[in-house]
């Protein structure tokens, strides 16, 4: 016969009510946080900045975009980690091993 579920009597109290003033402070902070109003950019192309901010022909454009190349690189070199990662990963280990065909079953003409 299986018994019920029963609460732990041995809970460390002292870490929840820990959790609770923190998570009381945190909701305190920002429900009573302001924004200032949205600034919004000028009606000129924020891709064509970003671009003349590669090249570092700054003049060329009126909005200040060095703080969008620098999230676009971090973001480059990050999907660049990624994809060495995942082709790391699919790479076999036995490089000498050959294809199997149908599905991986021996065709039964020498091959393993």
């Amino acid at each position: 016969m299986t018994t019920r579920p029963q609460l732990a009597d041995d809970a460390n109290w002292i870490a929840g009510v820990a959790a609770l003033g923190l998570f009381a402070i945190l909701a305190v902070v920002f429900v009573g946080a302001s924004f200032g109003s949205p600034a919004g950019f000028p009606d000129v192309s924020i891709t064509a900045g970003i671009g003349y901010a590669m090249f570092d022909l700054m003049g060329q454009t009126v909005i200040e975009s060095e703080e969008f190349l620098v999230s676009f690189i971090v973001i480059a070199v990050a999907l660049d980690a990624a994809l060495d990662v995942a082709v790391m990963l699919a790479t076999r280990d036995d490089e000498t091993a050959g294809t199997l065909t149908d599905g991986g079953r021996s065709t039964g003409r020498g091959d393993s």
